[in-house]
C-alpha cells in the first residue's frame, strides 16, 4: 500500500474512491429498502452522455455528469411512483430515454473526435484521469449529498418502508423521494469516475444488498454498506494498478462475490 501511495494520480485514485464508496454505500441502502435498482441503473446510463458532454464542453466530465444525471432524477421524479410499479407507459419512456442518452453519448464522443480512450474510461472507469480538481470537486458533492441524506434519512427510512401510512401522518413523501433522487443522481455521477457508466448499478447495489443481509437495523445496515462499499473500491483499485486491468471490474467482483459471501453464509446459518 505505501508503495500505490507514492504515486499522485493513485493518491487521486484512493482519495476521490474512498469519497465515491462513502456516498456510494450510504445511498445504495436506500436504493435497496425502496426497490429502486432499476432506476439507479438509468442513471448510470444518463451519465454517460453528460461526461461526454463535458469532454466535448472541454470542461470537467463530472460538472457534465452531474448535469445529465441531475435531469434524469428530476424527470424520474415527475413521474412519480409509476416508475417503479412497472407501469407499462412510464416503463417504455424510461425505456426511450435509456437510447437516446446512449444515441447522444455516441454523437458527443463523436464530434469531440479523439481516441477510444475517453468512451472507454466513460463505460469501464479509470484511475489515471482523476485530476486534483476532479478530487476537489467529488469531496464538495460527496459532503454535500451526505449531509442532505442525513438530513432527510429518519423520514426517508419511514417513507420507504411504508410510503402510504407515511403519507397519512404527513411526511412529505412526494419531496423526500425526489430529493432522494437527486441524492443517487449525485452518487452515479461522482462514482462514474471510478466504476464507469456500465457497472457502476454492483457498486451502488451489491454492497447494500450485502448489508441488508447482515441486519435490519437501518443505522446499522447503512454503516455495514459503507464499510463493504470502501473495502472493495480499496482492494479493487490496488488490484488494478498491479495488474494493469480495469479497475471496474475488480470492484463489481469484489462486490458482487462480498454479496455471494454473505447470502450463502446466511443460508448455511438458517440450514
Amino acid at each position: 500500500m505505501g508503495g500505490l501511495l507514492d504515486f499522485h494520480f493513485m493518491q487521486n485514485a484512493y482519495l476521490a474512491g474512498t469519497l465515491v464508496a462513502v456516498l456510494a454505500g450510504a445511498a445504495g441502502y436506500f436504493v435497496v429498502l425502496r426497490g429502486q435498482s432499476f432506476v439507479a441503473h438509468m442513471l448510470s446510463q444518463v451519465g454517460f452522455p453528460g461526461a461526454a458532454a463535458g469532454v466535448l464542453l472541454h470542461i470537467s466530465p463530472v460538472l457534465g455528469l452531474l448535469a445529465f444525471c441531475g435531469a434524469g432524477a428530476l424527470a424520474i421524479g415527475a413521474l412519480g411512483r409509476d416508475v417503479d410499479a412497472g407501469d407499462r407507459r412510464e416503463s417504455a419512456a424510461v425505456g426511450s430515454i435509456l437510447a437516446l442518452a446512449l444515441g447522444l453519448g455516441l454523437l458527443f464522443v463523436r464530434l469531440h473526435g479523439g481516441g477510444t480512450q475517453a468512451i472507454y474510461s466513460f463505460l469501464f472507469g479509470s484511475i489515471l484521469g482523476i485530476t486534483d480538481s476532479d478530487v476537489q470537486l467529488t469531496a464538495a458533492v460527496a459532503i454535500a449529498g451526505l449531509a442532505l441524506l442525513a438530513a432527510i434519512g429518519r423520514p426517508l427510512v419511514f417513507a420507504s418502508v411504508d410510503p402510504d401510512v407515511a403519507e397519512a401522518r404527513g411526511v412529505p413523501v412526494a419531496a423526500l423521494s425526489t430529493a432522494f433522487l437527486l441524492i443517487l443522481a449525485v452518487s452515479v455521477a461522482i462514482t462514474v469516475q471510478i466504476v464507469g457508466t456500465l457497472l457502476i448499478f454492483a457498486l451502488l447495489v451489491a454492497p447494500a444488498a450485502a448489508a441488508m443481509q447482515l441486519t435490519a437495523r437501518p443505522v446499522a445496515g447503512v454503516a455495514a454498506s459503507i464499510a463493504l462499499s470502501v473495502a472493495v473500491t480499496w482492494i479493487g483499485l490496488a488490484l488494478a494498478y498491479y495488474t494493469n486491468l480495469p479497475v471496474g471490474f475488480f470492484v463489481t467482483t469484489l462486490a458482487f462475490g462480498a454479496y455471494a459471501a454473505v447470502r450463502s453464509a446466511r443460508a448455511l446459518a438458517a440450514a
